[in-house]
């Protein structure tokens, strides 16, 4: 038997592979290195896209809070001058009203009751003075709840009284001022 002595060309073989395994792993960590490479490249890419997307929303936010703003400030100023507006129309709706009012109320005491005192508090009057009779106090009232200015009067008190050495009856009362429209006359209608 002849006897071929291969370990050089086994060694070589060893030799050739380890080469080629070395090549290969470098080639395969330097293809590695590009794919971790280009991955990052293109999240960095996606992260700076949203970035700039964030920052122009941030800006546009920005915008819209002082739109925001500014129209809340128009909401404001709107409504201070709708409640100025229906101040002035209340006004100029009731500027007539207390001459109405005292007009009416001159028409309506019955002689012997004298007032001495006249307090109109919104849609309240209070009024305090002086009847001969309790029966001119009721008639006052009965006057002032037939009247198209004025309803609902409530007697608060009456009381005896002695004024310049006369008897007579004090009383206090109060009633409500109606809004009331006027008619082609000129005097009011409820």
């Amino acid at each position: 038997m002849i006897r071929i002595n291969l370990l050089p060309h086994r060694e070589e073989a060893r030799k050739a592979k380890r080469q080629q395994f070395y090549a290969l792993l470098g080639m395969v960590s330097v293809l590695g290195a590009l794919i971790v490479f280009f991955v990052y490249t293109v999240i960095a890419g996606y992260v700076g896209s949203q970035e700039e997307k964030n920052e122009f929303l941030k800006k546009e936010i920005a915008v819209l809070d002082k739109q925001i703003a500014e129209i809340k400030r128009l909401k404001e100023q709107t409504q201070a001058l709708l409640a100025r507006k229906q101040v002035i129309e209340s006004l100029q709706r009731d500027r007539g009203e207390t001459v109405h009012v005292l007009s009416e109320l001159v028409q309506q005491i019955p002689a012997g009751i004298y007032l001495k005192s006249f307090k109109q508090d919104g849609q309240k009057i209070q009024m305090s003075g002086y009847a001969q009779s309790g029966a001119r106090v009721s008639a006052l009232m009965r006057n002032l709840d037939s009247s198209p200015w004025m309803e609902r009067p409530e007697l608060l008190e009456i009381k005896a009284a002695t004024v310049d050495k006369r008897r007579l009856n004090e009383f206090n009362l109060y009633i409500t001022v109606t809004r009331a429209r006027p008619d082609e006359n000129g005097k009011g209608q409820k």
